[in-house]
């Protein structure tokens, strides 16, 4: 009965994806539930718990090009103005461009995110319960996109096994309703992570999670180029609102 072999290959990866993500859930809620209960959080941590190094890399450049200390043009150049930098990351920034004083956009993101600023504010939220470790950084949100994946695979794999030749004493009601089974299995355990763990981040602790939502946004109109830091660390680009800035950070060489 080729069909059961379909509907061992649907619970074995149901089974296995939900045990995964329960596993990533108990060690999510694992962490000191008073971390990070006095600490206020500042834009490069609030960028990094939201989205990780890249989202550091990319705050960055921007503060310095709302100051005019960096240009970012929108055909995917950085052009240092300043080169005395702020603070380490600023300074991983500059080194990143170069001595030229000019690199694409894309290489200095990416030596800014993996520069040694980065991994040691990286460090610090660890220590602090606030973000993930390395080693279980796939955690809710990557057992939840595996759950997700083993749900689209059963009722793949139940529709093959539908559309196969089966026995006559098998009727193709009770084979839908065995795959029915692991669907409902993983369907269960999204709607349970939804419940008790989301909104999933890959980068922060349920600490962590709890110091972000706390963060007061900017009064509406504060910023006049609408560029603001705040939302940027926590959003991202989708956060950028003059076009010429979003441009820059989306851009993408041919």
């Amino acid at each position: 009965m080729f069909w059961l072999l379909l509907l061992l290959l649907a619970w074995a990866g149901a089974g296995v994806a939900c045990a995964r993500l329960c596993l990533a859930a108990v060690r999510a809620a694992a962490v000191d539930a008073d971390a990070g209960h006095a600490h206020d959080l500042t834009l490069y941590e609030a960028a990094f718990l939201s989205g990780g190094p890249d989202r550091v890399a990319d705050l960055t450049l921007v503060a310095m090009a709302r100051q005019g200390r960096l240009l970012l043009a929108h055909t995917g150049w950085a052009t240092v103005v300043d080169p005395c930098g702020r603070d380490e990351m600023e300074r991983s920034v500059i080194g990143a461009v170069g001595p030229a004083g000019q690199s694409r956009t894309a290489p200095v993101r990416a030596a800014a995110a993996a520069a040694d600023a980065v991994r040691a504010l990286a460090d610090r939220l660890v220590d602090a319960g606030l973000a993930v470790p390395d080693g279980a950084r796939t955690t809710v949100a990557a057992g939840v996109r595996r759950v997700r994946a083993a749900a689209v695979a059963a009722v793949a794999l139940g529709v093959v096994a539908l559309l196969t030749p089966v026995t006559p004493d098998v009727p193709r009601t009770h084979v839908a309703l065995w795959f029915a089974l692991p669907l409902a299995l993983t369907l269960g355990c999204l709607a349970i992570a939804r419940i008790e763990a989301h909104p999933y981040s890959r980068w922060a602790s349920p600490a962590g999670m709890r110091l972000l939502g706390a963060l007061t946004p900017p009064a509406a109109g504060e910023d006049d180029d609408g560029v603001c830091l705040t939302s940027f660390a926590v959003h991202g680009v989708h956060a950028v609102g003059e076009p010429g800035l979003r441009a820059a950070l989306t851009y993408r060489r041919d």
